[in-house]
């Protein structure tokens, strides 16, 4: 069963629902439970649409939202494409949108679709199982330049190179194919006294592999540009982030948007023509105290919220 927690509900949707008669997007349906929130606080002629790389969820998705009242599509693409579904369902623009990015509790939980390093499973990592690209891939194809690139990049690991070297030293004895393996391989490469201490050691390396596989940061940018396009003026959009990499990327893409001269600060005079498409930027929003306690998965999660102008 496809079981998720969602984190910020409340905050979330009180901050993007405005109107019961509206359009509204989850560009990551997960389990449903943004848009379920959504959809019981819409009128029989609003409008939901979900949208998903998992089959998964989308099917957990339609079972929780099929006894709701307003108009409900639920479609499997990558949520880069907004623009294209909400065009290709008939509409021209939106009332709001929301975007909870990061793997979900049912991915880590299910052993074998190999997101997390609690659990000895096959090295896969995909959100879309249609995709070719899995772990093992980038795991026992990479080189160890491009390893301890991605490991560092995307894991801000500080012993990616060791790691890389050790991945790469390991493959003369066979392929690794499995996530207890890979997990161990992590393990030697770290000083014992590093994984006495702090998170899992594990922990920057999975997360690392894992956006290399499913392009997380490489489409994000594009992907909030493209979701702001499709809102209509007035439209909300709020984005839940858990690491500073993906908070980085809506904080900087927000300012931008919400300024009218993006010019070197050197130039005396604006040139680049520049107009504001967005106002009223929240400041960073974080679970409440009870909500870590309930869902102590919720604490590095970040709520970011802008309007359309």
């Amino acid at each position: 069963m496809f079981h998720h927690v969602t984190v910020l509900l409340k905050a979330t949707v009180d901050n993007v629902v405005q109107n019961p008669h509206g359009i509204y997007v989850d560009m990551t349906l997960g389990g449903g439970g943004h848009s379920h929130e959504i959809a019981s606080r819409l009128a029989a002629d609003g409008c939901l649409i979900g949208i998903d790389r998992d089959a998964a969820a989308l099917q957990a998705a339609r079972q929780r939202l099929e006894q709701m009242r307003c108009r409900i599509h639920l479609v499997q693409r990558n949520y880069i494409e907004i623009n294209e579904v909400v065009n290709e369902l008939g509409f021209t623009g939106v009332d709001g949108i929301v975007c909870d990015l990061g793997v979900s509790s049912y991915q880590l939980d299910t052993e074998e679709r190999g997101f997390s390093y609690q659990h000895d499973a096959p090295l896969d990592m995909r959100m879309d199982q249609r995709q070719e690209l899995t772990a093992a891939t980038v795991v026992n194809t990479y080189s160890a330049k491009e390893l301890a690139q991605v490991i560092r990049q995307y894991g801000e690991e500080r012993f990616a190179n060791r790691i890389a070297q050790r991945i790469v030293a390991r493959r003369e004895n066979g392929l690794l194919t499995t996530t207890g393996e890979l997990v161990e391989v992590i393990k030697a490469a770290i000083p014992a006294a590093t994984r006495r201490t702090g998170p899992h050691p594990a922990k920057r390396t999975f997360q690392a592999i894992r956006i290399e596989v499913n392009g997380e940061l490489r489409d994000l940018e594009t992907a909030v540009c493209n979701a702001i396009r499709t809102l209509k003026p007035g439209g909300k959009i709020g984005i839940i982030s858990f690491h500073s990499l993906e908070d980085r990327i809506i904080k900087h893409t927000f300012r931008d948007l919400a300024r009218d001269c993006i010019c070197p600060p050197e130039l005396p005079v604006c040139q680049c023509g520049h107009q504001a498409t967005l106002r009223n930027v929240s400041k960073a929003i974080r679970p409440t105290e009870q909500e870590l306690e309930d869902n102590p998965r919720a604490r590095s999660a970040i709520l970011r919220v802008a309007e359309k102008v």
